[in-house]
């Protein structure tokens, strides 16, 4: 885990998060994938998972290690009569460019943060704290002429270098939309039911990044290579324990089905037909929606 700090001189960020934080310390922890993230997009069939939710939920593991050095830092002699605040996705904390002031790297032409020696496989972390300590160097740009991340991206999400629209981007339609996806969006997902490691996976800088040490980051067997069949039968406890450990667990099995949905209808195989036919009979208008739409489809490759 690397860490760098930052004093907080912010004009219209959200310092009111905690007004009397004088400093934020910001802690990198690789999680790099253990084979190619890239791979399992041709076998359609089969759905492909963001590789940070092959493994552990990472907020649990984050934070536990930015408590742990938390209370490090209070137990020095300089620190008496101070507090901390820990944060990993869970506030409005601004953490790529939080990390990037820090000089833990600089926010690619993808917007997340890249590393000359960590590339771009790591999760983010912070602790604010009352403690006034010094600025470290800001990092420097060096993305260069490459475009790789942008011209990769399957839905066109970066309307420019350094600019993503949410609103194309597979990962937010895939965890945080709440709804049907736009239909012209839909045959770009793919089998992707869960984020989108395109424009990460395509980073020369990762060639230089450091192998992940956390054991509990490693891809989980059932969710390496998760056969859309198997998943689409999934009910609501079945979902539940499936994913008991894993971030896909937030997003509820609803919206992990419309996923799944998309993902049958873009596959062509026939014999996800019976899928995608219960699917299009589930209760949520949403899912049942989904379904009709990947029946459609596979029905029309039939023809």
């Amino acid at each position: 885990m690397r860490w760098m700090a930052e004093r907080m001189e912010w004009r219209g960020n959200p310092v009111a998060l905690w007004p009397a934080a004088r400093s934020v310390i910001m802690l990198a922890e690789p999680y790099s994938p253990w084979d190619d993230p890239l791979a399992s997009l041709s076998r359609k069939a089969e759905g492909t998972i963001s590789v940070y939710a092959q493994g552990r939920d990472y907020h649990d593991l984050v934070k536990k290690r930015l408590k742990r050095l938390g209370r490090w830092l209070l137990a020095q002699p300089e620190a008496a009569g101070h507090a901390i605040k820990v944060f990993v996705d869970t506030a409005p904390v601004m953490e790529k460019p939080l990390a990037a002031a820090a000089g833990l790297g600089w926010q690619g032409k993808h917007t997340n943060l890249l590393s000359r020696d960590l590339g771009n496989w790591f999760f983010l972390g912070a602790i604010f704290t009352t403690i006034e300590l010094p600025a470290d160097t800001p990092g420097r740009d060096h993305c260069g002429s490459c475009r790789a991340c942008l011209d990769i991206c399957p839905t066109d999400a970066f309307p420019a270098p350094y600019q993503l629209d949410a609103r194309r981007c597979i990962s937010y339609l895939t965890i945080e939309h709440d709804g049907a996806v736009d239909p012209e969006l839909r045959p770009h997902l793919g089998n992707r039911i869960y984020g989108c490691d395109d424009c990460l996976a395509i980073c020369p800088w990762n060639k230089f990044a450091v192998a992940a040490r956390e054991a509990r980051y490693a891809c989980r067997e059932d969710l390496r290579a998760p056969r859309l069949a198997d998943l689409a039968r999934l009910d609501d406890a079945g979902f539940r324990a499936r994913f008991s450990g894993s971030p896909i667990k937030r997003i509820g099995r609803n919206r992990f089905l419309r996923n799944v949905a998309y993902a049958i209808g873009n596959s062509g195989d026939p014999a996800l037909v019976p899928s995608a036919r219960a699917l299009a009979g589930e209760a949520c208008p949403t899912l049942a929606e989904a379904g009709r739409w990947a029946l459609a489809r596979l029905e029309k490759g039939r023809s």
